[in-house]
Order: C-alpha cells, then sequence, then structure tokens
C-alpha cells in the first residue's frame, strides 16, 4: 500500500535562490576602481585586466591605460549582464 501512496504525490520541486547583478553598479565600479570594480561581475576578467592594466602602465607609462580601462568597463557590463542572462535560462 505505501507504493500506491508514493506514486500519488506530485514530484518534489528545488528552488534555487540567486541574487542578479546590475549592470550599473558594475560599470560605476569598474569606472572608479577598474579591475578591483571589476571583481564583483567577473573575478576571472578582473584578474586578467589587472595584468593587462599593469603591462599597460609599464609599457606605455599609463598612457595604455586609455584604451585598457574602458575595455575593463565594457566587460564589466557585459559579465553581468550574462550573468543575469544565465539566471533567468535556468529558470526556464
Amino acid at each position: 500500500m505505501p507504493e500506491q501512496a508514493s506514486q500519488s504525490q506530485p514530484p518534489q520541486r528545488t528552488i534555487v535562490v540567486a541574487s542578479t547583478k546590475s549592470v550599473g553598479i558594475a560599470i560605476a565600479l569598474s569606472i572608479f576602481f577598474g579591475p578591483l570594480g571589476m571583481l564583483y561581475s567577473t573575478i576571472a576578467g578582473a584578474a586578467i585586466m589587472f595584468i593587462v592594466n599593469l603591462l599597460a602602465v609599464f609599457l606605455t607609462a599609463g598612457l595604455g591605460l586609455i584604451v585598457t580601462w574602458p575595455i575593463g568597463i565594457v566587460w564589466a557590463a557585459m559579465a553581468a549582464s550574462s550573468h543575469n542572462k544565465n539566471l533567468l535560462s535556468r529558470a526556464n
């Protein structure tokens, strides 16, 4: 009899709660703090941009940051947006 009772119960659903990342905050943090601000949206990207920025500072006397800093800002925004899209696709 217990076998029939277990078959009539609906299957249990697991709910995973995860927070989204704000693209605006990711942009603001990366504008003001550069690669350290990118840690909010992407840890691997922050590590890569930290190394790239160090190379840009040493090889171009800091002028390379004119190029690398905006790249980090865009990367942070894209990483936060991608994180949110992945959360939404997992929910469906």
